[in-house]
């Protein structure tokens, strides 16, 4: 029985202490959290104050303080801000010379292309006045042809007739490749206008 008695004593001085040991985590913790409830409030103060609110507790000394912590404030958002027009500035004048050497290249293509229906031109006319092997010109072997052809009946005038349409055929084919490829550059011309 005063084994029992015994254990019994012991287990309450136990308790006893171990009652002890979670009191004292609480007031270090409660002590923590006074001391983080008083510096956010402390934060908060300091903010309204910046804002411009509950100046008048402040002496002559704590609001020079408060005017240079807001200087330096104010002059980190203008450079950052300044910053900031810098690199916009800078990406509209790369897309402006990006333009600019697309406008350039459109008008060269432009150039070209309406050099082209001259040069279709000057193609038809250099057909019609070809010079043969034998160093006569187009002309005086079509003639040579239709004077042949008044002895051969219809035989020579169906193939100048073929030649004829052959040719043609030919140079409408080119003249509309040639139509088209201005349409397009014309058609690209308005576009970069518009966006231009």
């Amino acid at each position: 029985m005063n084994a029992i008695i015994d254990k019994y004593s012991t287990h309450s001085k136990n308790l006893g202490k171990s009652d002890q040991q979670p009191s004292l985590d609480l007031n270090l913790e409660h002590s923590k959290y006074s001391s983080l409830n008083e510096q956010l409030a402390e934060a908060s103060l300091q903010l309204r104050q910046m804002r411009g609110e509950e100046l008048e507790g402040l002496n002559v000394e704590e609001l020079q303080q408060l005017e240079k912590n807001l200087e330096a404030g104010l002059h980190r958002v203008l450079q950052t801000k300044d910053q900031q027009f810098l690199e916009q500035i800078n990406e509209l004048q790369r897309k402006s010379s990006h333009l600019a050497e697309e406008n350039m290249q459109l008008r060269n293509q432009v150039l070209i292309v309406s050099q082209i229906p001259t040069a279709g031109k000057q193609v038809v006319a250099d057909t019609e006045n070809v010079i043969t092997e034998d160093g006569q010109s187009s002309e005086s072997v079509m003639s040579a042809l239709h004077s042949g052809s008044s002895q051969d009946n219809d035989d020579g005038s169906d193939v100048s007739l073929k030649l004829g349409s052959e040719c043609s055929c030919g140079m409408e084919e080119t003249h509309e490749t040639i139509h088209a490829d201005l349409e397009g550059v014309a058609a690209s011309v308005e576009k970069l206008l518009c966006y231009g």
